[in-house]
């Protein structure tokens, strides 16, 4: 299908967005990578009046060092964040999340801060900027103002980005020297995960230190399973142990039910890749 007409801009400066969107208000639609937005456009399911293209704000790319954490600016494709050695160092996580993300060409033209705004449940970022405990920079004419992961995704394609403000980066605390691994499970290659698992540990001498676990496509949210992480604390990275703990995967889980699977299926699947995502990462 064709879109419906609606005319372009693409400012140079957060300000000049920020001032477009300011005018136009609901009649105008941000893009950053396009790829969630172009389809929503070509099925006509949204027809605004103004797109607003994000892509030649050169400030809005990148990573860089800020001490204690990372940031990675909102038009950073996938691609460059998967392959950045401060994103491979210090929030392996991410890395491994990206690995998973889609193919080749989404992750060339995808954005890391287009995708996290777009809030899909299911979509592979959530969970692993949940589990980093990452917060959101979030700029509007009154200023910028920082929003932590926990209550950053509101509801199902909802965050706390105002109407009238854009996401510029994204901050995410390092994570020196802990294993990391995203386990996702596909009917079909690329495909949105059914049910997918975000694991990062610190081992200390053969025992889990500390672990984070995010949750993919296990309600209207990417979700943290704090009762998985407090089960592994200091226990042995052994099959049985990490087994025990990764049954409380689904606690506190609001799971879809579609052609793909129903809740207890994806239930189940819960407990079985948080397994195998902690055991991956903790090297066993």
């Amino acid at each position: 299908m064709i879109p419906a007409q609606f005319d372009y801009v693409a400012p140079t400066s957060v300000e000049d967005a920020l001032a477009a969107l300011a005018e136009h208000g609901d009649d105008a639609k941000i893009i950053a990578g396009g790829q969630s937005l172009l389809p929503v456009l070509r099925m006509r399911l949204n027809a605004p009046e103004i797109v607003i293209d994000l892509g030649r704000i050169d400030s809005l790319r990148g990573v860089r060092d800020d001490g204690d954490a990372i940031v990675i600016g909102a038009m950073t494709p996938h691609s460059v964040v998967g392959a950045d050695p401060l994103v491979n160092e210090h929030a392996l996580l991410i890395a491994r999340a990206v690995e998973h993300l889609a193919d080749a060409q989404v992750r060339h033209r995808g954005t890391f801060g287009g995708a996290l705004a777009h809030a899909d449940p299911a979509g592979d970022l959530g969970a692993p900027v949940r589990a980093l405990g990452a917060s959101f920079v979030i700029q509007g004419a009154g200023g910028t103002r920082t929003v932590s992961a926990d209550d950053f995704f509101v509801d199902l394609f909802e965050t706390a980005i105002g109407d009238d403000e854009i996401l510029t980066a994204v901050r995410v605390p390092k994570h020196t020297g802990w294993g990391a691994h995203y386990e996702k499970f596909v009917r079909v290659a690329h495909q949105w995960p059914i049910v997918a698992v975000a694991a990062t540990v610190r081992v200390e001498g053969g025992a889990i230190a500390e672990a984070r676990i995010g949750l993919t496509n296990m309600g209207s949210t990417p979700l943290r399973a704090t009762a998985v992480e407090a089960a592994l604390a200091g226990q042995p990275a052994t099959e049985d142990a990490v087994r025990a703990a990764a049954a409380h995967a689904a606690e506190r889980t609001s799971p879809p039910s579609d052609l793909n699977g129903d809740a207890d299926y994806r239930r189940h699947l819960a407990t079985v890749i948080t397994r195998r995502a902690v055991l991956a990462a903790a090297g066993g």
